[in-house]
């Protein structure tokens, strides 16, 4: 049940432009769920899933639940039913539900017609509407976690502020608790070999906390989101470490750890306690905290700027 009568199902939305990596952020957080001892769901309505990439990722795929849809319907009724046996079985168990992607995805009324132009196409709009209220209140008091990856589009028309939007009317923007929107920033190159992708993530809506927070990582195509690599970025970025020539120092339990940074890894696994302290770390320098106590910010210290 929701502590203190706050839900506790929440409704995230990934975007962003092609090869932007909505897909595998998603698989991500499936991954870290069954991490969790949650129960993992792909929605496919697009068939691109690859289940070699998942495993090495570390998606467990014999213990995901994969649904093929063709349409918002299908995946509107799958998301009740799984709610449904949620219910009935173990209700303090995480689910998390991964529905790639809302721009892939069909209606019925589409699917029965010919490939000519048919009015203004607005039966997605109207579904995900109704459906996104049903299921907003459904999640609410379950410990689910639906994914919503989609499409940014060129906003016709648009001179002046943000120039995309997405697929599926306004529904899906309205009710997600977060929406992360994906860009990139360049590639990744090793010899002659594209291997990855430099991403950025800008929170552009959080109920959870404050909006509008960014990060930036490395995804690579064998092995997806290299978080290790980013957070030596912000220990140096932010001087959460000191430098010495090729190496990091990093103060911890009264004890000074030197690493480098092909062996960062290392040092965190032999090191207890050191992987949450960094973390912490991190948090505390990227992570706007709210205050119980409003303080008047000083005019002097703030900037206006445009959107």
């Amino acid at each position: 049940m929701p502590h203190g009568g706050i839900p506790v199902g929440r409704i995230c939305e990934i975007n962003g432009l092609e090869a932007s990596g909505k897909s595998l952020v998603g698989a991500h957080i499936l991954a870290e769920c069954q991490k969790k001892g949650g129960i993992a769901v792909y929605i496919d309505t697009e068939s691109a899933v690859s289940r070699q990439f998942l495993n090495a990722i570390g998606v467990n795929t014999q213990e995901m639940v994969y649904v093929p849809a063709e349409t918002m319907e299908d995946v509107f009724e799958t998301i009740e039913d799984i709610i449904a046996k949620v219910r009935e079985g173990d209700s303090d168990r995480l689910v998390a539900i991964l529905v790639d992607s809302v721009a892939g995805a069909s209606t019925k009324v589409e699917m029965e017609q010919d490939f000519d132009k048919e009015g203004w196409a607005t039966a997605k709009a109207i579904i995900m509407s109704k459906a996104m209220r049903k299921i907003t209140n459904l999640i609410s008091k379950e410990k689910i976690a639906i994914v919503f990856t989609n499409q940014l589009r060129d906003k016709l028309g648009a001179m002046f502020g943000d120039k995309y939007t997405t697929s599926g009317g306004k529904a899906l923007p309205f009710h997600a608790s977060v929406r992360i929107r994906l860009s990139n920033l360049g590639r990744i190159k090793k010899s002659e070999e594209i291997v990855g992708m430099k991403t950025k993530c800008e929170i552009t809506k959080n109920r959870l906390g404050p909006p509008l927070r960014k990060a930036e990582f490395h995804m690579y195509f064998d092995s997806g989101i290299d978080d290790y690599a980013s957070w030596l970025v912000v220990l140096k970025d932010y001087k959460l470490c000191k430098k010495e020539k090729n190496s990091y120092v990093v103060e911890f339990n009264d004890k000074v750890i030197k690493f480098t940074p092909a062996k960062f890894k290392e040092a965190l696994a032999e090191n207890e306690g050191l992987e949450e302290y960094i973390y912490d770390l991190i948090c505390g320098a990227l992570i706007m905290e709210y205050k119980s106590d409003a303080e008047v910010h000083d005019e002097e210290d703030i900037e206006i700027v445009d959107e």
